[in-house]
């Protein structure tokens, strides 16, 4: 479903990814793991649009995505990416719901078929007693259970994880990797999953190691 070739990246003279070959297969949980500085966050900006490679080709669901223009990759980051931070990025004046309604929202879907697609989003992940909740009234697990529901909202191809379970403690952290096997096996969702977290990476379908900018076969 996802398919990257001859991917570099260089800032000036730093050559950070340097030919990174890859495909990801829809359902998939894969997890980018790496030493700090290798690029993994790099490569999942890139994979997700929200950089552009120096050089190579990007596909998601045989469409190549890297060479359209700042318009259409906004429609494409709205329609089937989703994306999920360690810092959840909830708005802080909006409510639990609400949060999750604007990416639909900004698609232009009806707002009734938006709030009932939210409701049933956050009540797969637990939160059908927090609807009106706005982010301070919430726990930090809470928080980013909202934030995984607004990266699924759309219904997107993939949903590209930055460290999700890097600001949260044991008892949630283990929560969390719950929540993403469930998905898996409820949505058939594909997570491409950048963390330093061991547990996180073993409930992975596969983990791809970079090393120094390049994947480690």
């Amino acid at each position: 479903m996802i398919k990257a070739t001859g991917i570099t990246k260089n800032y000036g003279t730093v050559e950070v990814l340097k030919g990174i070959d890859l495909e990801i297969h829809r359902g998939e949980v894969v997890s980018i793991v790496g030493a700090s500085g290798a690029g993994k966050t790099t490569l999942l900006q890139i994979l997700g649009t929200l950089e552009k490679p120096t050089s190579g080709t990007i596909e998601i669901n045989n469409k190549r995505i890297d060479n359209l223009s700042a318009n259409m990759m906004a429609d494409v980051r709205n329609t089937q990416i989703g994306f999920i931070f360690q810092f959840h990025q909830l708005l802080p004046e909006f409510n639990a719901i609400e949060n999750v309604m604007m990416p639909a929202l900004i698609g232009k879907k009806s707002q009734k078929k938006s709030e009932q697609r939210a409701k049933e989003l956050l009540e797969l992940m637990g939160l059908g007693h927090r609807l009106l909740h706005k982010p301070a009234e919430l726990s930090g697990g809470e928080k980013q259970r909202v934030a995984v529901a607004r990266a699924l909202i759309n219904n997107p191809a993939v949903v590209f994880a930055d460290e999700p379970t890097g600001n949260l403690d044991s008892k949630n952290r283990d929560e969390m990797h719950v929540l993403f096997a469930k998905l898996k096996a409820t949505l058939n969702q594909t997570f491409v999953i950048v963390s330093h977290d061991p547990h996180l990476a073993e409930i992975a379908d596969r983990s791809l190691h970079i090393v120094d900018g390049r994947l480690e076969l």
